[in-house]
């Protein structure tokens, strides 16, 4: 059982205690892993923005349903804990402490440096984990999302292994998932600019929760990262489609009749927030 007194002193404590940031690419937070102590073999990221108790604890409530949902789906994700800490406060803040994946094992720089060959290898098995999770999920019976990006990815043993659970992308009405997409923002001019700028920062979660375009948002991904493959990542997208996700194939096809672009308006706020992201931005 996770000591959340302890917890809360390391997130309070200086940067060199809290250990180094794994990565500054979030727009929720920049998670780190200590250098030593009790959790030095685990991923903290913190989540701050001004919520009421009892959101707070139907926030819970939902990650704690998400994860189900996503392992009853087939996703394999390491192990994850998401806690109410008081660090101070007038209201408890979200933290998730996740088992570390090993640097090298993470999908997204591994997406820069590998072979074409080792790079189509991880699509497919990415690939497969998508839609294993859309044909699962037409079970289940609320709104339910999944943001299967590169930079989500850590791949073992050949197999994906998913690692982003906040915001749990269930139960939660497209007009509240865009409020809570400000609300819990990093960044105080996010919170700040956001609200006039509602409409367009709800948008930013419709791929999610749309099959064929988060099969066209990974191959998208890909081609940024190296657009010298980026022919034979659509490629491999169709013949996926086809083959996996027959039921979305016509819409991801045609998605992917040319490398996909991010919206412009997603490009801006990554840039405005200092978004570190590039070429993958």
């Amino acid at each position: 059982m996770t000591d959340l007194a302890a917890l809360a002193d390391l997130i309070r404590s200086d940067t060199e205690t809290r250990g180094r940031a794994i990565s500054r690419l979030g727009y929720f937070c920049a998670p780190f892993q200590p250098l030593e102590g009790p959790f030095s073999d685990k991923v903290i990221k913190v989540y701050r923005g001004a919520a009421k108790p009892a959101e707070l604890t139907r926030l819970a409530e939902a990650h704690d349903d998400y994860v189900r949902v996503l392992t009853e789906c087939g996703v394999t994700l390491p192990e994850t804990e998401f806690h109410l800490v008081d660090l101070g406060g007038s209201t408890r803040t979200p933290v998730i402490v996740q088992e570390a994946l090993p640097l090298s094992s993470l999908m997204r720089p591994r997406m820069r440096e590998d072979s074409k060959e080792e790079t189509l290898a991880m699509m497919q098995a990415a690939g497969e984990v998508i839609a294993s999770f859309w044909t699962e999920a037409q079970r289940v019976k609320t709104r339910v999302g999944f943001h299967p990006s590169i930079r989500n990815f850590a791949i073992r043993d050949g197999r994906a292994v998913f690692f982003d659970t906040f915001p749990p992308l269930i139960h939660y009405s497209r007009e509240e998932m865009g409020k809570l997409l400000l609300q819990f923002s990093e960044k105080r001019m996010m919170r700040l600019v956001g609200p006039m700028m509602q409409k367009r920062v709800t948008g930013i979660q419709d791929e999610w929760y749309s099959p064929p375009e988060t099969l066209v948002g990974l191959v998208g991904s890909a081609c940024r990262l190296r657009p010298e493959f980026a022919e034979d990542y659509l490629e491999w997208g169709r013949l996926f489609a086809r083959s996996h996700m027959p039921r979305w194939a016509e819409p991801a096809i045609e998605g992917l009749d040319g490398p996909p672009q991010l919206p412009g308006y997603w490009t801006g706020f990554r840039k405005l927030l200092g978004l570190q992201g590039e070429p993958n931005v």
